[in-house]
C-alpha cells in the first residue's frame, strides 16, 4: 500500500502567517496542485477571535488567489454583516487550500474533496490555528466539519450544539453555497447560517 500523502512536509515550524502562505504556495502535499492555477491560503486578521473555515476554493478563489471571494463569498459576507459582526476582525480560510474540479467543455466544474486530500491538507489548517489561536472556529459545511472535528457531522443536527477542537469551540453551521443550491430552503439556510454567526460572535464575546 503507498503511503499516506500530507501536506506535513511542506508546513514550516513558525507561526508566521506570512511564510506559511508562502510555503502554501509550493505545495505538493497531494495531487489537486497539478490542475489548479494556485493555492488559496487562508486571509484577515492575524489575531482574529473567530477563524471561518470553508470546504476548498472555488473557480474565482483559484483564479484570483483569495478566499471567499466568488458567489459563496458574497454570500458569506453579507451573513456575516447581518449578523453583527466586522469581516476586518475576522480570519477566514479552507479545509483544503486547492481548487478540486473537473473540465467541462469551457467550465470548470466544482467537485467535492476526498477523504484523503482533506486529510493531507489538514496541517496546514493545524498550522493556522497554531498562528492565530482563535477563540472560536466557525465550520462552514461538512467538509470544513469533518476536517476541524475529526469525524462526520450532520450540519442540521449540529448547529445547536458548542462543540470543541484545537482548544478552541467549533460551531457548525452551513456552507454559504448551500444557500445558493437550497431553491425553496435558501432563505431557512440563509437565516440558520446568520443565526449561527452571531452565535459564534456571542461566544468570543
Amino acid at each position: 500500500m503507498a503511503p499516506a500523502r500530507s501536506a506535513e512536509p511542506f508546513v514550516p515550524v513558525t507561526t508566521s502567517l506570512t511564510e506559511l502562505a508562502g510555503a502554501a504556495a509550493s505545495c505538493e502535499g497531494c495531487d489537486l496542485y497539478r490542475d489548479a492555477t494556485q493555492t488559496v491560503f487562508g486571509m484577515g486578521a492575524p489575531d482574529a477571535a473567530i477563524m471561518l473555515v470553508g470546504e476548498q476554493p472555488g473557480d474565482v478563489e483559484d483564479t484570483r488567489g483569495l478566499p471567499f471571494v466568488g458567489p459563496a463569498g458574497a454570500v458569506l459576507w453579507q451573513c456575516v454583516e447581518e449578523a453583527g459582526m466586522d469581516r476586518a476582525t475576522l480570519w477566514a480560510t479552507n479545509a483544503v487550500k486547492h481548487f478540486k474540479h473537473e473540465v467541462r467543455g469551457k467550465r470548470r466544474i466544482h467537485q467535492k474533496p476526498g477523504t484523503g486530500e482533506v486529510t493531507a491538507c489538514h496541517p496546514w489548517l493545524d498550522a493556522e490555528v497554531r498562528a492565530i489561536r482563535p477563540q472560536v472556529i466557525v465550520a462552514l459545511g461538512a467538509t470544513a466539519a469533518r476536517s476541524v472535528l475529526g469525524r462526520t457531522m450532520p450540519i442540521a443536527k449540529s448547529r445547536e450544539i458548542v462543540h470543541e477542537a484545537f482548544g478552541a469551540a467549533v460551531v457548525v453551521t452551513y456552507h454559504p453555497s448551500a444557500v445558493l443550491r437550497a431553491d425553496d430552503r435558501a432563505a431557512e439556510i440563509r437565516a440558520a447560517l446568520v443565526a449561527d454567526l452571531g452565535r459564534a460572535a456571542g461566544i468570543a464575546g
